[in-house]
Formats: C-alpha cells, structure tokens, sequence
C-alpha cells in the first residue's frame, strides 16, 4: 500500500512538473508552494480527483514565499504556505485560510547519541553559541548545521519559536525538506529541522524539552515546535467552480483523516 501511496504521489509531482502552476483551465485547481505540504497536499489531491471524474490537481513544489507570490501574480488558483501570512502580505488583499498543523521536527543521524534538546539549547546551537555535540551530551564532534533557504515557511516558522530569526549560523541553507533529510542522514554530526509529515526512518527526532513530536503532542500543544499549513488566495478573485470545490473539500470535516494520515493534525 506504502509504495502504492508513494507511485500516487510521484504521478501528482509529475503532473505539476509538466502542468506547472500556470493551467487553470476548466476542470483544473492548481496549487503553488510550501515543499513540507507534499504529502499532505498530494494525498488530498488524489482523493479529490478520484472523487471528481475528469478533473485534474496540479502541485508545484516551488517553497512557501514562491507559493505566495504564486498566487499573488495569478500563477495559480491556491498557494501553499507552511507560515502565516505576513502584514504586508494580508495587505495586498491575500486571505490565509489554516488546513492543518504541523510540527517542526529537529532531526539528527540516527547513530547520534543525543535524544532530546531543551528549546534554548537548540537556539544555541544554531545561533553558534554551542558548537560540538560533547557540550550537549554527544559525541566529541563539530556541528554541522543544516537549514531551509530564505523564504521557506520551514525555516521561518523554526527562527520564530527559537528566536533565532537572522542570526543562524547554517553550513548549508538546502531548499527543500527532503534535501535537509538527505543530507542529515548522511552526516552523523548533523543537525536539521525538517517538517514531521515528511520525516522517514533515515533520520533520528529528538525530543524537545522532553516532549516527543507526534500528532498528539503537536494537538495538545505541548510539542512546541510547531507551525501551520495555510491555503493561500486572494480576497477580491473568484475561484474557479473546480478549485472552490477542492477549497470546499480539503477544509471539511471529510478529509480531516487524510490529512491525519500524512502525519498533520487537521484544523478542522
């Protein structure tokens, strides 16, 4: 079923690879955005579209700033966005509308020693305050630092809980949660932050101030690292009756556990 799920999700990418995000034609809902929304976002459109014969669901993987500017400039009918809007973003007339939670995991290789972090250090260690793993309970080890590039929701949602905004001292500012994955997976002195939803064996997550990331925690509050996942418009430009109806579907109670399924807790 696993691979089935995984076949599924690589023909949507595929289609919004050679689609893109400009296709609004008839029977199309094109969305635009945040990279850690993939599965969430992938395994909704599947669902929509087996439900919908003849329409078509496009996903262009581009980062949430990308998706917002997206949706912006009327490159797409939805944008996707794992941050809330800014001020200045609400005040060109863009609408956030919330379709899950989603907790920010802080992940390292799974022969790192290290099991849980308090929020102060990890703001300590990327602000390059803490710089081998020994301090913290590790190995006698640099380490490295592996970030989202400017402009990822990801990013801007960990810098805003840790206070770490502007002052992060990356070795390597990766553009996608799957490169951030990869790369900590590969490196035993790494240490990254990568979106729960899409985060896979090949990488260890460590708890925070104790507390383990998981939809429950993240429900409750008390995993405190988390962020949205936010569906993007704009409040003067009507929807196509093909998007509305995926706008409509995605935001009930009906695919609440889809979106549980791909590891995110439903707003709804």
């Amino acid at each position: 079923m696993k691979k089935l799920l995984g076949v599924l999700s690589a023909a949507v990418l595929c289609i919004a690879i050679f689609a893109g995000c400009g296709s609004k034609a008839d029977g199309t809902v094109a969305t635009d955005g945040s990279t850690s929304m993939q599965k969430v976002i992938g395994a909704l459109g599947e669902a929509f579209m087996a439900q919908n014969d003849g329409t078509t669901f496009t996903y262009n993987p581009t980062g949430s700033g990308s998706g917002i500017q997206a949706v912006t400039e009327g490159r797409c009918d939805i944008g996707l966005s794992s941050r809330a809007l800014k001020d200045e973003e609400t005040a060109k007339g863009l609408v956030g509308t919330v379709l899950a939670y989603d907790g920010i995991a802080i992940i390292v290789h799974p022969d790192n020693p290290v099991a849980d972090l308090k929020t102060e250090t990890i703001a300590r260690i990327y602000k390059g305050e803490i710089t081998n793993w020994k301090d913290v309970g590790g190995n006698d080890a640099e380490i490295v630092l592996i970030g989202r590039e400017a402009g990822s929701g990801t990013r801007d949602g960990f810098e805003s809980i840790t206070g770490t905004k502007d002052a992060c001292k990356y070795r390597q500012e990766l553009t996608s949660t799957g490169d951030v994955i990869t790369t900590v997976s590969k490196n035993p002195n790494a240490i990254g932050y990568a979106s729960l939803a899409s985060v896979k064996d090949s990488v260890k997550a460590v708890t925070v101030n104790g507390v383990k990331p998981t939809e429950e925690t993240v429900k409750n509050a008390s995993y405190v690292i988390q962020r949205p996942f936010v569906l993007v418009t704009k409040k003067d430009t009507k929807l196509s009756d093909t998007a509305q109806k995926f706008f409509d579907y995605v935001t009930s109670k009906d695919a609440a556990d889809i979106i549980t399924k791909q590891g995110a807790v439903p707003a709804n």
